[in-house]
């Protein structure tokens, strides 16, 4: 099992900046695909950003170009750093990972998610 703490969720006015940090903790074995998603009230959960153990990336249309997400693989933690801020990236931020744990006698796959942090932008 791991466990995943995000932080650095605020208040910002629209054309601000803000960096989340999603901490990874526990036995296991590999951490794969980690990522980000929001959900706003009366809207299903998406994607925002999603990145591989290697490094690949990819976006959300609605934030390409401002919004990077990237991974400290020593620290196992995880970051989305978003910038241009607009009052429609209002939502709570979850992180995800989906990992591998090492058993006796093979693997367990598994995914978790984060309590998430709330993002709002406004004037």
């Amino acid at each position: 099992q791991v466990q995943l703490v995000e932080s650095g969720g605020g208040l910002v006015q629209p054309g601000g900046s803000l960096r989340l940090s999603c901490a990874a903790s526990g036995s296991v074995f590999r951490i794969n695909t980690m990522g980000w998603y929001r959900q706003a009230p009366g809207k299903q959960r998406e994607l925002v950003a999603g990145i591989t153990s290697d490094g690949s990336t990819n976006y959300a249309d609605s934030v390409k170009g401002r919004f990077t997400i990237s991974r400290d693989n020593a620290n196992n933690t995880l970051y989305l750093q978003m910038n241009s801020l607009k009052p429609e990236d209002t939502a709570v931020y979850y992180c995800n990972a989906d990992y591998q744990e090492l058993l006796l006698h093979g693997f367990f796959s598994g995914s978790s998610w984060g309590q998430g942090t709330q993002v709002t932008v406004s004037s």
